[in-house]
C-alpha cells in the first residue's frame, strides 16, 4: 500500500526528504523559487518525483488533481509550509505582508485536494499579533469543510534536531477518520552541536571548500570581527564582548533592545541555535564555530538542519543558505510524517 502525497512551498527539500524517509510516496513537489526545485533534481539519490516551479495559484482551479491524475479525495497527505517571513517576530516594518495571504490559498488548496490528511509548517510568529487572524481563518475554514484541525507548538531540539527551533505545526485530520491524532512522543535525549558537527576536518584557510566535503568552507571575516570572535569562549555572545569591540549600536544593553546572540559563538555541549536563512553571518546570530575563528559553514548549517552530508545545494552562498535556513528538518518532517501513518493504522489498519 502507498501513502501518496504532494510536497507543496516544498523549498529546498527538507519536508520532502523527510517524508519520504517515513515512507511516503511523492506524487509531486512545487516552489516558486526555481533554485530549489534545481536543488531537488540534483539530489537523484534522494529524490525520484517530478519537482516543477510553480506558484501555488497556478495549482489552483483543479490543475494540481490534474497534473497529479487524481480525484478529489484520494490524496493521503498534503503537506507544506508556506513562507513564513512575514509572521517573523524579528521582521521589521509594517504588519501586513502579501506573503502572509499564502496560508489562505493554501486553505484553498486543501479545500480543492480534500487530503486523507494535511500537515503546514510555520514560525510561533503566526499566532503572534501579525499571524492569528490568519491561522485562526484557516483553522476555521479547515474544519467547515471537514477536518478535525490540530495546533501545536513544538521544539525541534525535543525530537533529536541539534538546535532550538519553535515551530507550529498545524495537523489536519479528515472527520471521517475520526479524531485520533497525537502529537509524536518526545525524544529523551538532546543531541548536541557536538554531536554533529565536531567530527568535520577544518575548512581551509583560503575560503575555498574542503576537498572531501562539498560546502564546507570558511567566510573571510573583517579584521573587527576577527578580534570579537576571539574575544568570546564557545557559547558566549555579544554581552560578553569587550566595550572596545562592540559595535556602536549595541552599546544600549540588550535587555533594551534585544539582539543578545549575535557575534556569538555556540556550545559544544549544546543545541544550536535556530538555524536561519542567514546562518551563514557572524553577525546575524550566534553562529561562530565553537572553538574555531569563523562562522559555521554552510554543510555544518546543513548538518545541524538534519541534511545529509551527501545533499546538494544548488545557487550561490546567499541561495544555499536560505534553503537551510528555511528549511524543515528532515528528521522532524520524518517524525511528523511517520506519526500520521500510525495514527492512521492504528485506527483503520492499511487500508485506504
Amino acid at each position: 500500500m502507498k501513502y501518496t502525497c504532494i510536497d507543496t512551498f516544498c523549498g529546498g527539500g527538507g519536508l520532502g526528504l523527510g517524508l519520504s524517509a517515513a515512507g511516503y510516496d511523492i506524487l509531486l513537489s512545487f516552489d516558486i523559487d526555481p533554485k530549489c526545485i534545481e536543488t531537488l533534481k540534483e539530489n537523484t539519490n534522494f529524490f525520484n518525483h517530478p519537482a516543477i516551479s510553480s506558484d501555488i495559484s497556478d495549482m489552483l482551479g483543479g490543475n494540481l488533481l490534474d497534473i497529479c491524475g487524481l480525484q478529489r479525495g484520494e490524496l493521503f497527505l498534503l503537506a507544506g509550509g508556506p513562507p513564513c517571513q512575514g509572521f517573523s517576530v524579528q521582521r521589521r516594518g509594517d504588519d501586513t505582508d502579501e506573503r502572509n495571504q499564502l496560508v489562505l490559498k493554501y486553505g484553498k488548496l486543501i479545500d480543492e485536494i480534500f487530503p486523507y490528511y494535511f500537515v503546514m509548517e510555520n514560525v510561533s510568529g503566526i499566532a503572534g499579533k501579525r499571524g492569528k487572524t490568519i491561522l485562526q481563518q484557516l483553522v476555521e475554514d479547515m474544519e467547515q469543510i471537514g477536518y478535525f484541525v490540530h495546533v501545536d507548538l513544538i521544539d525541534a531540539q525535543d525530537y533529536g534536531v541539534p538546535q532550538r527551533r519553535k515551530r507550529y505545526i498545524i495537523v489536519g485530520e479528515r472527520k471521517d477518520l475520526g479524531n485520533n491524532y497525537r502529537l509524536p512522543a518526545i525524544c529523551s535525549e538532546r543531541k548536541t552541536v557536538r554531536q554533529t558537527i565536531a567530527n568535520l576536518p577544518e575548512p581551509p584557510a583560503d575560503g575555498t571548500d574542503h576537498p572531501d566535503i562539498p560546502l564546507h568552507r570558511r567566510d573571510k571575516l573583517s579584521d573587527i570581527n576577527l578580534k570579537r570572535i576571539n574575544a568570546l569562549k564557545e557559547g558566549q555572545g555579544r554581552d560578553d564582548l569587550p566595550k572596545e569591540l562592540l559595535a556602536d549600536c549595541h552599546k544600549v544593553s540588550s535587555d533594551v533592545i534585544g539582539y543578545r546572540n549575535v557575534y556569538g559563538r555556540m556550545a559544544w555541549d549544546d543545541v544550536a541555535p535556530t538555524i536561519t536563512a542567514r546562518f551563514d553571518s557572524f553577525t546575524r546570530g550566534k553562529f561562530g564555530h565553537p572553538d574555531q575563528p569563523r562562522s559555521i559553514s554552510l554543510r555544518e548549517g546543513a548538518l545541524l538542519q538534519t541534511f545529509p552530508l551527501d545533499y546538494k545545494f544548488a545557487g550561490n552562498k546567499v541561495d544555499i543558505a536560505r534553503q537551510i535556513g528555511n528549511a524543515v528538518p528532515p528528521l522532524l518532517a520524518e517524525i511528523i510524517g511517520k506519526n500520521i501513518i500510525d495514527v492512521y493504522e492504528r485506527s483503520h489498519g492499511d487500508v485506504m
